[in-house]
């Protein structure tokens, strides 16, 4: 970690500041690599490899178990890709580069750093980004070289960041919180007045075949298989899936590709190699916890609660994106 990201950080269990304990052990770049956080109260949090450890005592064992499972999956296929700076935006649309230019970030769940590495090149002030998981670790490598981006483990629902920041995104992590909506608010409770909030979910709509079929076999037998157990079986549908996508979802070839079902989805993947493609169907099966939401659902969220400028929108007919202003 960077001593500067500390201006952003709080106890999460207590609000208080974090200070630096001295002995801290510095590397040449400037991260601190071991040390300890404490609050004037007594809360201690350690520095291991780089990165806070930021975790309140309330966060449950599923919230830990479904980190877990997640952080297998971005170990193993830790590399990042020039294509995921488009596919970020196409997620959080109608927001845009220019939305995060000198803007002061932050991001509910990370993962190996993905969307922590394309919003830092987009001209930020800082990012912040929080992850649960040992991913983070993952995270960390993969933009340590980036001085205006930040990698804690903390939990989401308890996340240990001030509300400070101009705007705060979530991309396919409230879906896999035991309360997707508690997720969400706690997401926005960190943006300030005059701030934004923007999210991706799995949606409901034409995704009921995964409810009815899949969903039963994740929570039964895939999320409790070994890693490698599962990276092995997954291997088999994306075989299918690697092909169909090149075969049939080519846009070049077949005009017709957006009748097909998930057209725009899968003509989206049809350059990505096979271990893209293993991943995401392996992200599928691995988890413990995923909600498909329905469009009144996520709506529902913003009610009662002072937003302004709601915009729910129908993401490529399988999944939603919400954004939102926290009014001044």
């Amino acid at each position: 970690m960077r001593v500067e990201v500390l201006q952003w950080l709080q106890c999460p269990e207590t609000n208080e500041p974090l200070e630096l304990a001295p002995g801290a052990e510095t590397a040449s770049d400037g991260h601190v690599m071991r040390g300890t956080l404490s609050t004037k109260g007594g809360k201690r949090y350690d520095i291991v490899d780089g990165v806070p450890v930021l975790i309140p005592g309330s966060t449950t064992s599923l919230e830990k178990e479904t980190a877990d499972r997640f952080a297998e999956e971005w170990h193993r296929w830790s590399e990042l890709r020039d294509y995921y700076e488009k596919q970020f935006l196409d997620w959080v649309a109608p927001v845009g580069k220019d939305d995060f230019k000198d803007k002061v970030v932050f991001e509910g769940g990370c993962g190996k750093g993905r969307h922590t590495h394309v919003v830092a090149n987009m001209g930020v002030k800082a990012i912040v980004s929080v992850d649960l998981g040992t991913s983070a670790y993952v995270a960390f490598r993969n933009t340590r070289h980036l001085t205006n981006a930040h990698v804690v483990i903390g939990d989401l629902l308890q996340p240990p960041v001030q509300r400070v920041f101009d705007l705060a995104f979530s991309v396919g992590v409230l879906h896999h919180l035991p309360d997707p909506r508690a997720g969400f608010l706690s997401l926005s409770s960190k943006v300030k007045p005059g701030g934004r909030v923007v999210f991706w979910v799995y949606g409901h709509e034409n995704n009921e075949w995964i409810t009815r079929f899949v969903d039963p076999v994740r929570k039964q037998l895939t999320a409790r298989l070994d890693s490698n157990v599962l990276r092995a079986l997954s291997a088999v549908p994306t075989a299918g899936l690697f092909g169909l996508i090149k075969v049939a979802y080519d846009k070049k070839r077949n005009p017709f590709v957006a009748s097909l079902p998930y057209g725009e989805y899968f003509a989206s993947m049809h350059d990505f190699p096979f271990d893209e493609l293993h991943s995401i169907v392996f992200d599928q099966l691995v988890t413990p916890v995923a909600y498909y939401l329905r469009g009144d659902e996520v709506r529902a969220w913003f009610e009662g609660k002072p937003f302004s400028n709601v915009e729910v929108r129908w993401h490529r007919k399988y999944s939603w994106t919400g954004t939102a202003q926290i009014p001044s």
